[in-house]
């Protein structure tokens, strides 16, 4: 329970450290989500997300725009969608793993990569065309929600591997 609340108080605060880019901010929550779930499990990690997410829709501000119910109508909102799957997704790929490799990990953090911009492109693509009425195309969906953002997220990707690595044996041997 402990830990669930840290990671979710560690994506609140990824939230905030932010790298300005168009459309969709680039934000240290990415590696905070699949750290969730490449440390702590699928299903915990998951929990960890899922709790952010429960937290920033009734009110908090803990979101990289703000908070509030409301925040569903956002097109980014699909992008926290993706972090909840992504983590649980993440953290099934490598929970039974006795040998963890950074090749391992790093496969396990790309699959997540991908969960999270597939839910927040087709999420972002949804609202903006069909709920709030500001049509995006193909095009200038994939350069502002994928190609500005995913560079920054790929060096995530090893920087959680590599963190994972290393404090994963540490939380096992808490957990027994």
């Amino acid at each position: 329970m402990i830990m669930c609340a840290l990671f979710t108080a560690l994506i609140a605060v990824g939230a905030f450290i932010k790298v300005p880019v168009p459309v969709v901010p680039f934000t240290l929550q990415f590696l905070f989500t699949m750290l969730a779930g490449l440390i702590m499990g699928g299903r915990l990690g998951a929990i960890s997300v899922g709790l952010y997410a429960i937290l920033g829709l009734a009110g908090l501000p803990i979101f990289a725009e703000g908070g509030g119910i409301w925040y569903v109508l956002k097109p980014s909102f699909g992008y926290i969608i993706g972090f909840a799957l992504g983590s649980l997704v993440t953290g099934l790929m490598v929970e039974k793993l006795k040998n963890l490799t950074m090749g391992r990990l790093l496969a396990a953090n790309f699959t997540g990569l991908a969960i999270v911009y597939a839910c927040g492109m087709i999420y972002y693509y949804i609202i903006c065309n069909f709920v709030i009425g500001t049509p995006i195309a193909f095009w200038p969906l994939f350069l502002y929600c994928f190609l500005l953002a995913v560079p920054g997220d790929i060096c995530l990707c090893f920087v959680g591997a590599f963190l994972a690595k290393r404090l994963r044996p540490a939380y096992q041997r808490i957990q027994s």
